[in-house]
């Protein structure tokens, strides 16, 4: 199969087409035009030539290190000034070859071309033929390392002039074997014959490979501008379908194309008004769009226009025409009417219509998303600016909605949001916008606001509304709604000031437990500050070693003897002093830094309890976060080893939390824990997401009861008590033990020593100590027991 050029000579595209001598650049074969040929070829060798130019400049400045106080530097100066100029004399030729507007490009400026790269590689030969002599075998060795590399880069970036990349290969190679032949190296010199020969060959089958697909890309390139113009030729001249009307304006000379767009007969449409024809059932009511007045427009005054689009009502269903047309004279200059060509747009323009939509709306509700809340707020606050009123900024979050989404799965939590919306939607007022910002969060823009009470008041039916159970593929949902406001312009005067004011008035609302209302108060920029700098001492706190563990006290119920410690962490800063564990705890998982925090907990718990009596345990809280790390049993490991201390001695408190994620990973790491000795105690029973299920899955060692339920127990509520028996049964069937947190008088230990805890933790047998704390205390009780 031949490619066709300009001149339609053909340039054979199979491998027995290309000569050998033809390929290198010796022979033009009579039966192509090899002129035009070798501009095809050598349009190749500007691509890599600033790289060629600076990887021999990088490569000499090395051979010039190398030889630096061997060779006198004015021989190294002079041969980098050689290779500089030897590198400059390819670019004169080849612009002077017109190669680079795929001319025509004659042999001889090939062979110039094929000289300049000779004239490289004899400049090349000075460092291994007279350099390296001066030197010795480790110099020598080096220089023919640099010049195998030019060699190989060379038949790599050469394969659009293969003669020069031969000559380059030869000339280099041949002076490495004389270089080893003067040192008697028979050895290197076969080898660098070798290696020079398969050098050569593979490289001239790259050029070749490199030729057909250079001329198979130029007559594709040819064939496709053929296309172009036939396709430009049919767009211009019959596009879709011809249209034309009389002076009349009634369409003449239909065609099949025209009519099968219309819906109609060729025949029903001659003689019909084009206006008419677009304007379909609306023509009698005159009820017409604006683009028929425009196009009505344009045919009066007799205009020619271009891409005009029309709304085209049909018989059955509204289409988009997109028409141009100029207006055409007889031989007298008489307007005649206009003739032009049509397309139907109808599902390009739906197409934008629906990504314009996308754009502005949330896929999931259907809300108006980021965009368009923007731009209702910033329109909201330019009116009040104009006109001297307020508009109210609402931003929403759901409570608890998380958990739905990690226990139920991604789908019911999208039913939910869905479900959220539809009740949002229900609640707003004329002048009010609901959208969905992303994730679950929600806002609320209320124009013309009036007064603030009015906000207050649409708040409070939201936090009702939400709040409200939710049936969604057979569960009953219980989440909620937090809601921070702002009015502007009074708490901002940009949109991102009040979006800004509106959230730290919800992280308030948030913070206080959810469920609220709170309204934007300017302390509230102090109260961000003031996390933002904690945030940033926090993330130094480890490096800094500000934090410490204190230790409370576990005593077996029965004999009231010590038997572990559970530890807690402290943090004290020097510019915040004593910070409380439940104000930097959430401010760290906000941060993410709860894992390299509670592996640094572990780590110096374990170093402290090895210090203690051998049948004293010690209990470590662990993070779902951590759990979830891939590599957190190496971690228990690490720790253990590192401190030396017994696996039976550590206890691992979780709460029923890391169980809300989806799939295994929480209770694969438990079981990897139980399996190297370590306990695992569940914290917190009963007062989040308790299931039974949960025991199933795992095999704890301790169950701990809430102090909410021992002080219930104490104040007699039966709840409390019936719900501390059933733990205790619960957990005397499985061979679980069970811990009582939060006893701080004798009636409460009395109570949780009735109804069957085995263990005891909480102020009546000590408060948190510090690590020097206990070990005097053990101290104590060795000095009082062994005098």
């Amino acid at each position: 199969m031949a490619v066709l050029v300009s001149n339609q000579k053909p340039l054979l595209s199979s491998p027995a087409g290309l000569p050998v001598l033809a390929v290198l650049g010796l022979r033009n074969p009579a039966e192509a035009d090899w002129d035009h040929f070798r501009a095809i070829q050598y349009t190749g060798l500007s691509r890599y030539a600033i790289s060629r130019v600076m990887t021999n400049l990088v490569l000499g400045t090395l051979v010039c290190q190398l030889f630096a106080g061997i060779v006198p530097g004015l021989y190294l100066v002079g041969w980098m000034v050689m290779l500089g100029l030897a590198l400059y004399f390819p670019a004169i030729v080849y612009r002077q070859s017109g190669m680079a507007n795929h001319d025509h490009v004659a042999r001889r400026f090939v062979l110039q071309l094929v000289a300049a790269t000779s004239l490289i590689a004899l400049v090349w030969t000075i460092p291994i033929l007279v350099f390296a002599p001066m030197a010795g075998p480790v110099e020598l060795a080096t220089v023919w390392t640099i010049l195998a590399a030019l060699v190989v880069g060379g038949t790599l970036l050469l394969n659009a002039l293969p003669l020069g990349a031969v000559l380059f290969n030869l000339v280099l190679m041949g002076a490495s074997m004389i270089a080893y032949w003067q040192v008697g190296n028979m050895v290197t010199i076969g080898a660098i014959a070798c290696f020079s020969i398969l050098l050569a060959l593979s490289g001239f089958e790259n050029a070749r490979a490199y030729l057909l697909f250079k001329v198979s890309e130029f007559g594709l390139a040819e064939k496709e501008e053929v296309v172009s113009l036939l396709l430009r030729e049919f767009e211009e001249g019959d596009a879709d379908w011809l249209w034309q009307i009389d002076k009349q304006r009634r369409i003449v000379n239909v065609s099949q194309r025209f009519a099968f767009a219309a819906g109609m007969e060729a025949q029903a449409l001659e003689g019909m008004l084009l206006t008419q024809l677009i304007a379909g059932k609306n023509w009698e009511s005159g009820k017409l769009p604006s683009s028929l007045h425009m196009l009505a427009d344009k045919l009066t005054k007799r205009e020619s226009f271009s891409n005009l689009i029309v709304k085209m009502q049909g018989e059955t269903a509204v289409r988009w025409w997109e028409l141009s047309a100029s207006p055409k004279f007889d031989d007298a200059g008489g307007f005649i009417g206009f003739r032009g060509v049509g397309s139907d747009v109808t599902e390009s323009r739906e197409s934008a219509e629906k990504i314009a939509r996308m754009a502005r709306f949330d896929t999931l509700t259907g809300l108006p998303n980021r965009l368009q809340i923007t731009e209702a707020l910033d329109l909201a606050i330019s009116e009040c600016e104009k006109w001297n009123c307020r508009c109210g900024f609402l931003m929403l979050d759901l409570d608890r909605f998380k958990s739905v989404n990690d226990t139920l799965g991604h789908v019911v939590g999208d039913r939910l949001l869905a479900q959220v919306s539809l009740r949002l939607r229900s609640l707003m007022g004329k002048n009010e916008m609901c959208g969905r910002l992303g994730g679950d969060e929600f806002a609320v823009v209320m124009r013309d606001l009036g007064d603030s009470q009015r906000l207050s008041e649409l708040a409070g039916r939201i936090v009702d509304v939400l709040s409200r159970p939710y049936e969604v593929d057979q569960h009953t949902l219980f989440i909620g709604a937090s809601i921070g406001s702002a009015i502007g312009p009074r708490d901002g005067r940009t949109v991102e000031m009040l979006m800004r004011s509106a959230d730290l008035a919800l992280y308030r609302s948030k913070d206080q437990g959810g469920g609220r209302h709170n309204a934007y108060e300017p302390q509230l920029h102090s109260h961000a500050e003031e996390r933002r700098v904690m945030e940033i001492a926090l993330r130094k706190a480890l490096e800094k070693d500000e934090f410490t563990l204190a230790f409370q006290p576990v005593v077996d119920a029965a004999s009231e003897s010590l038997v572990g410690f559970e530890a807690l962490l402290r943090w004290f800063n020097p510019e915040f002093g004593q910070v409380s564990p439940s104000k930097f705890i959430p401010l760290a998982e906000d941060a993410r830094l709860v894992v390299p925090i509670g592996n640094w907990v572990l780590h110096r718990a374990c170093k402290e309890a090895v210090l203690w009596p051998g049948n004293i345990k010690v209990a470590v809280n662990v993070s779902a976060e951590q759990l979830y790390e891939a590599d957190f049993i190496e971690t228990v490991v690490e720790a253990l080893s590192e401190s030396g201390l017994s696996p039976q001695r550590l206890e691992l408190e979780v709460t029923e939390s890391v169980f809300l994620r989806e799939g295994s990973r929480a209770s694969e790491t438990l079981d990897g824990i139980l399996a190297l000795g370590v306990g695992l105690s569940l914290d917190d029973f009963g007062t989040g997401y308790s299931a039974l299920g949960y025991l199933s899955k795992t095999r704890f060692t301790t169950i701990k009861v809430d102090r909410s339920f021992v002080q219930g127990a104490a104040r007699d509520l039966p709840e409390s008590i019936a719900i501390i028996r059933a733990v205790v049964a619960m957990a005397d069937s499985l061979g679980m033990s069970t811990t009582a947190e939060g006893a701080e008088t004798q009636h409460e230990v009395d109570i949780i020593r009735g109804l069957g805890c085995k263990k005891i933790q909480g102020y009546f047998y000590g408060r948190p100590m510090g690590a020097d704390d206990v070990h005097d205390l053990f101290a104590e009780y060795r000095k009082t027991t062994y005098g």
